[in-house]
């Protein structure tokens, strides 16, 4: 199967199990605002999960739950990030944000249950051994929490009052928590729940995490808001440094690049197994949203 047809198979996949689950818990206003925000979306943070461990033998019944976890995690942020008090968005996925279809409490409490079912899903005994969900636990709250994304965020926040725009390092450091820490996660899910070494995904995500935001700043600048579904250029509005402020449109593209060729050098190990997760690489910086 190509790239794009594993990656909108996993998404369907992961769609329908989301509902299946949110489904479930009942028809109020929280959890309507939910499953809106769980909806849509590339879900490549999931397809990272279920390829990984495809790519190392793990079953696809045993990676849906985790994958569907990331997912969740995934909108929790958006939903909060979209907030009046973060980036002030009204428009997600080409949709009203979820502050605007309902209300800011109903937003902050469907993030809160998102992130708090990212939890649920990925204890799921289908999942395999205690020790294996633990692990997985223990690093998906790491990679969220105040050493990973929401650190990234809270860095984001600062640099929008900072006496001078951020350096380059700066920047690199801020994203590899607030986007790449939850890639990160993704890439390496299928080692953990394989039992086998992390380093090769490690290296892989660090890279391919970095890449995705990097065409996130360069979209921000080139793309087209009907296509990205959201509103571009409030970074540069803001007077936010970014890697196209700071390296320029051609440098960000082949640091983007460079970036892409390290991903798929880090993948050696696994020969042809890993074509799909070269191709996310290359996808990473080819999107239009």
């Amino acid at each position: 199967m190509s790239f794009s047809a594993q990656l909108a198979a996993d998404a369907a996949a992961i769609g329908d199990y989301l509902d299946r689950v949110l489904q479930a818990k009942g028809d109020v206003p929280v959890t309507a605002a939910m499953r809106y925000a769980s909806a849509g979306g590339k879900r490549l943070r999931g397809f990272l999960v279920l390829e990984s461990a495809r790519m190392l033998g793990v079953d696809q019944a045993a990676a849906m739950p985790a994958a569907a976890a990331i997912e969740a995690l995934h909108a929790y942020s958006l939903v909060h990030d979209d907030l009046p008090a973060m980036d002030n968005d009204d428009l997600r996925r080409g949709l009203p944000t979820v502050h605007i279809k309902w209300d800011e409490a109903t937003a902050i409490l469907a993030g809160d249950a998102l992130q708090t079912l990212a939890f649920e899903l990925v204890c799921a005994p289908e999942i395999g051994p205690a020790e294996v969900r633990i692990d997985l636990v223990r690093s998906l709250a790491i990679a969220a929490g105040a050493e990973g994304m929401v650190l990234g965020q809270a860095l984001d926040i600062a640099a929008e009052t900072a006496a001078a725009p951020l350096t380059l390092d700066e920047i690199t450091a801020l994203q590899a928590g607030k986007t790449g820490a939850l890639i990160e996660w993704s890439a390496m899910a299928g080692a953990r729940m394989a039992g086998q070494d992390l380093a090769p995904l490690r290296a892989y995500a660090a890279a391919l995490g970095l890449a995705f935001q990097i065409a996130d700043d360069i979209l921000d600048v080139t793309g087209d808001e009907a296509t990205a579904g959201k509103r571009l250029q409030k970074d540069a509005g803001a007077g936010k440094a970014t890697f196209v402020s700071l390296l320029g449109l051609d440098g960000a593209r082949a640091r983007a690049r460079d970036l892409v060729s390290r991903a798929e050098a880090a993948l050696a190990p696994y020969g042809a197994r890993a074509n799909l997760l070269i191709d996310a690489a290359r996808f990473t910086i080819s999107r239009e949203n």
